[in-house]
């Protein structure tokens, strides 16, 4: 049974993006989960499922809080960015096999206040293989983690540290036309070439943020969301897919395919599309180098031709495929990638204000998990 079309995004929701705040993540998530759910034009009371980020609340907290008579369905996607967009997987799942009607989808996460980086690797279920490579070498930041990979790329192909910068400037342009960003002031390549080494070659500006915040989305029976306040944003396709073994980056025979590259078959075989039916691309960027990556995984380049692909503001304002066009985790804010589905709904729908990119109608969110874990949705305004 294919899962094309079963669901829809019929609500979303988001706190103020910070950096610095006493709140709890479980106080942003349900303030979040509240907007997403009023903006669904529904009750709490209707939420029959609910898929909370791995790392923060558990379904009883819903339960208990909103007063849901019964909940039929939760689960947990634990595959850190990875985790929103493999959510809509098992949301539509659930719904294609009758169980639910509506599920939540949420994240609160405190990532400036209370984040210690060692502490969030720690959390990865991929710890245990890091301890015996990696760590020992005095690896243990992301940066740290992924560098090897941009490193591989830039030694096979040529890529170069201009390519990232081309990412990151397009991003913050994105940004600055989107009021909910983080950072809005515009770069450029230059500034990206004067910023600090973090772990090479990655610099700061390749990096993405940390931030305090709670995002939510509701996902719907397909059939039910054409009668709902705002028009269907219909789930066309949708795939997850993991890296090649081991779980080690830098033990890999190929450190340039990421999961991604085994989904995005999968999800554009679903929704009938090929990479030149989308419009708009909400692309996982914990990292410039990611983005570029992925932009090959999903076949809008061969690989190794990402650098091509991104330079001269193919990717920003106005460019023949815009990608993070709220500023993504390097400029609006880190969300684990749940703001990257918020921000495709609200271009789909066409209330992205400044931000809109005329006449979208078509277009994929991503996400990227810790070692290389990809989901990828794609997604159409009903007609």
């Amino acid at each position: 049974m294919s899962l094309r079309a079963k669901g829809a995004i019929t609500g979303i929701g988001e706190t103020a993006y910070l950096r610095g705040t006493e709140r709890s993540a479980l106080s942003l998530q349900m303030e979040a989960a509240l907007a997403a759910i009023a903006d669904a034009g529904i009750s709490p009371r209707d939420i029959d499922g609910i898929i909370p980020y791995a790392l923060g609340a558990v379904a009883e907290d819903f339960i208990t809080n909103f007063a849901i008579p019964d909940l039929r369905f939760s689960a947990v996607t634990p595959m850190g960015g990875a985790s929103a967009v493999a959510a809509i997987q098992a949301a539509s799942a659930a719904i294609a096999a009758g169980i639910c009607q509506h599920v939540l989808v949420t994240l609160g996460r405190t990532g400036y206040s209370g984040g210690r980086i060692g502490l969030r690797v720690a959390q990865m279920p991929q710890f245990r293989t890091i301890t015996e490579f990696e760590m020992p070498l005095g690896a243990i930041g992301p940066a740290q983690l992924y560098a090897p990979m941009a490193r591989r790329h830039m030694e096979m192909f040529g890529t170069t540290s201009r390519d990232f910068g081309e990412i990151a400037v397009a991003t913050r342009a994105h940004a600055a036309r989107n009021p909910r960003a983080t950072m809005k002031k515009p770069i450029t390549l230059e500034d990206h070439a004067a910023s600090r080494m973090i772990a090479d070659p990655l610099r700061l500006f390749d990096c993405s943020l940390e931030s305090d915040g709670g995002t939510a989305f509701v996902v719907s029976a397909a059939d039910r969301a054409r009668d709902m306040p705002h028009p269907a944003v219909i789930v066309r396709g949708i795939a997850e897919g993991h890296p090649d073994s081991p779980s080690a980056i830098t033990q890999r025979p190929d450190m340039t395919r990421l999961g991604i590259a085994k989904a995005a078959p999968r999800a554009f075989a679903m929704a009938d599309m090929t990479p030149a039916d989308i419009q708009v691309a909400e692309i996982y960027d914990c990292f410039t180098y990611i983005v570029l990556c992925q932009i090959e995984d999903l076949g809008f380049c061969a690989k190794g031709e990402g650098g091509g692909f991104v330079r001269d503001g193919a990717i920003g304002p106005g460019g023949r495929l815009p990608v993070n066009t709220h500023g993504g985790l390097l400029s609006q804010a880190h969300m684990a990638g749940m703001n990257h589905v918020v921000e495709l709904v609200r271009q789909l729908r066409g209330d992205a204000g400044d931000a809109q990119v005329a006449g979208a109608m078509r277009g994929l969110v991503t996400g990227y998990g810790d070692m290389g874990d990809g989901s990828v949705a794609i997604m159409e305004r009903a007609g």
